[in-house]
């Protein structure tokens, strides 16, 4: 198994995640190929909330998604250049309501994550409606700032992404 850039990063957010008392279970980070013309790298984390005081209103958890795109193909409706945190509902079947993005930094730190998870599991903040993909419903501007190291984990992705480029 090969270490990715962004490993570090998303282990740290995972502990944050379960400081808060978010507990955290099936945390994967891999690099996904979209439609066979290019790679992006993903995390997925799905927050288990059944043993907490949310259990009734989250009874199948919520998933904290992160993608970097290359933005290789933007121009043609593909994700732009960079990072992004995205959350969405876990169903009973497993499925996942449309993912919408959550309103922090791309490289977010830690504490930001699990204190806008908190406001998304509050229903502080919600998923926008399916006119409005990917929209949340809030107000309230960018929740926290950047990680400390997000500079070192930007030239880590970027050299993933030249390095994916040629081949």
């Amino acid at each position: 198994m090969r270490n990715l850039p962004h490993d570090d990063y998303i282990e740290a957010v995972t502990v944050a995640l379960d400081t808060a008392g978010l507990p955290t279970e099936d945390v994967r980070t891999d690099d996904c190929e979209t439609r066979g013309t290019y790679c992006y790298l993903n995390a997925v984390i799905e927050v288990n909330l059944q043993h907490t005081s949310h259990a009734e209103d989250w009874p199948h958890g919520l998933l904290l998604i992160w993608e970097w795109h290359s933005g290789i193909e933007a121009e043609h409706g593909e994700p732009d250049k960079g990072p992004v945190w995205q959350f969405a509902e876990l169903k009973e079947d497993g499925s996942n309501e449309y993912p919408t993005e959550l309103p922090v930094y791309g490289y977010a730190s830690p504490a930001a994550v699990a204190d806008a998870a908190r406001k998304v599991i509050s229903r502080e903040i919600g998923a926008g409606h399916s006119f409005n993909y990917g929209r949340a419903k809030w107000d309230g501007g960018i929740i926290g700032d950047s990680w400390e190291q997000h500079a070192e984990l930007d030239a880590a992705c970027e050299a993933w992404g030249a390095e994916e480029a040629k081949e």
